[in-house]
């Protein structure tokens, strides 16, 4: 499902006001493979018709207002790179400061090369901010979409209140020949789906698309939130 089929399943009448918009991608390592870093991102923004591979803001779910944010596979894979760490890190210190709860779903291929080292610092400048917006005791919930990996399944990922995954998806780190030439040994079956992971303690819940927003008002309210 596309950002746009997203919002419009989740939010009362799909309204959502983005935040952060005007943060676009930069070119700090004039970063060159077969083309430059920022023929790259020019072609992702008209491409997917978005301006980076995450999109956050307010909206209301089932009258419960919330911070919410959106990763877009259909940019860049959904990679981490400097503005997406910078967007979730400014979506957890406003929702702080303005005391609403945070959904984040989460849909990623991991860090963005392109942006070397300064993609992967994303990771705990985003986690950090997370820390912040817990002193708030304000609920966040992190949903894990088909596919969530790399360094953005070692982050905010798998820190949520509560993890949710939707049904049959891909989650992990690092691809399963990966792991099996580091560590010299063979993995379990199915070991990267979302039921091997809720059987393992690492997700609370398994959600299908239809249940998701009926789901997420559920939780919302047990966790405090009122509706407005």
């Amino acid at each position: 499902m596309s950002v746009s089929e997203w919002k419009a399943l989740l939010l009362d009448d799909g309204a959502f006001e983005p935040w952060d918009e005007h943060i676009v991608p930069a070119d700090p390592l004039l970063f060159v493979d077969d083309k430059p870093y920022p023929e790259r991102v020019a072609r992702a923004q008209k491409q997917s018709g978005v301006t980076e591979a995450i999109q956050v803001g307010r909206g209301k779910l089932d009258r419960l207002a919330v911070a919410m944010g959106f990763f877009d596979f259909s940019f860049m894979g959904g990679s981490m790179g400097s503005v997406v760490g910078e967007r979730m890190t400014r979506m957890f210190e406003r929702a702080a400061d303005t005391g609403l709860p945070v959904v984040l779903l989460h849909a990623s291929g991991g860090a963005r090369m392109q942006e070397g080292i300064l993609s992967l610092m994303q990771m705990a400048k985003s986690v950090a901010a997370l820390a912040r917006f817990r002193e708030r005791r304000k609920p966040y919930i992190s949903v894990l979409l088909d596919p969530t990996t790399g360094g953005v399944a070692a982050s905010t990922a798998f820190l949520g209140d509560i993890n949710l995954v939707e049904p049959n998806a891909l989650v992990g780190f690092a691809g399963p020949r990966v792991i099996e030439a580091t560590i010299r040994a063979t993995l379990p079956e199915g070991f990267q789906s979302s039921e091997f992971l809720l059987n393992h303690g690492m997700v609370d819940a398994i959600v299908p698309r239809t249940e998701m927003k009926k789901k997420l008002s559920s939780l919302l309210l047990h966790l405090g939130v009122e509706a407005s």
